[in-house]
């Protein structure tokens, strides 16, 4: 496979860069909250087409999409609304989606301003059209860069089935979507932690150019590399493919943890500061890295993808 972006994905990715300079950006996130949902980014993406991206030009551009709206730092559920629901509906779907796996947690990223819930269930899809409308979405305080909502039990009860083989695509979307916002903010995240490094010097020389510190950041890049080239094949190739998605969103959660972990080490306590763009990105790397379950729960899926239970 060539990795290599072509002539019309490039225009894509050069034009959203250029929509994301107007309507995102770290001061932005900072100056919004992490309890808020960017409105005007959000119709900005519409009024452009990308909500159906996933439908026009298939998953691998709305994957693209969804990558650099997380590395911009918009606070957009980017994922859920450019991937998931349109691959899932058939059709885009105006509003913030959140998604909930009711089995781990009724806890959801978005889930107080949703227009739609997906509700991933054991064996069957369901959806909740304005969850948060209904009363039946308690919103929680949260440092982890996302407005979060705690979804009732009674709400989830009155959602709509959805079609069958829905809960196999709402699976692989979800975990492709995952891996693109993990993807586009552990590159945000590395590359602000490589200039700050870089600017900052001891012993009269940055300490970027350490060894130590060098063999820590590539370490992180090779592993960044890894998984941008897992989502894009898995995207192009098999974006429905229960087992090579549930790889991918192991591989990326992993990644996720390894970027947090090192770029905060790295840069020191002020990387936890409001005055240090840092926390933008990897405190949501975090709440992602534990995103439906986290590297152990994709595993076990991809094990039960590979090897069915037999239901002895």
């Amino acid at each position: 496979m060539d990795f290599a972006l072509d002539s019309s994905q490039q225009l894509l990715v050069d034009s959203l860069d250029r929509l994301l300079e107007q309507h995102a950006g770290p001061a932005r996130a900072i100056a919004l909250g992490p309890a808020a949902h960017d409105d005007a980014l959000a119709a900005a993406l519409v009024d452009a087409g990308y909500d159906a991206l996933a439908l026009e030009l298939g998953p691998l551009a709305a994957v693209l999409a969804a990558e650099r709206v997380a590395r911009a730092a918009g606070a957009v559920s980017a994922g859920a609304s450019l991937v998931v629901a349109p691959l899932v509906f058939g059709e885009p779907v105006r509003g913030p989606v959140a998604l909930v796996e009711p089995a781990r947690t009724r806890v959801a990223r978005f889930a107080p301003m949703a227009a739609c819930l997906l509700v991933l269930g054991t064996d069957a899809a369901s959806a909740v059209d304005e969850p948060a409308a209904s009363g039946g979405v308690e919103a929680l305080e949260s440092n982890f860069g996302f407005p979060f909502g705690r979804v009732s039990a009674g709400l989830l009860d009155g959602a709509r089935p959805l079609a069958a083989g829905a809960q196999q695509t709402l699976a692989c979307a979800w975990r492709l979507a995952l891996a693109a916002e993990i993807v586009g903010a552990a590159d945000a995240a590395l590359t602000h932690t490589r200039a700050y490094l870089s600017e900052r010097r001891q012993f009269g020389q940055p300490i970027a150019a350490f060894q130590a510190v060098a063999h820590r950041l590539a370490q992180c890049a090779v592993r960044l590399e890894s998984t941008r080239w897992l989502l894009y094949e898995t995207a192009d190739r098999a974006a429905s493919d229960g087992e090579r998605c549930a790889l991918l969103s192991g591989w990326a959660a992993e990644l996720a943890a390894l970027v947090h972990g090192e770029t905060h080490q790295l840069s020191g306590a002020i990387g936890f500061t409001r005055e240090h763009d840092l926390h933008v990105w990897s405190m949501r790397l975090k709440a992602l890295e534990l995103e439906l379950g986290g590297a152990d729960a994709h595993y076990q899926a991809l094990t039960l993808s590979r090897w069915p239970a037999s239901g002895a």
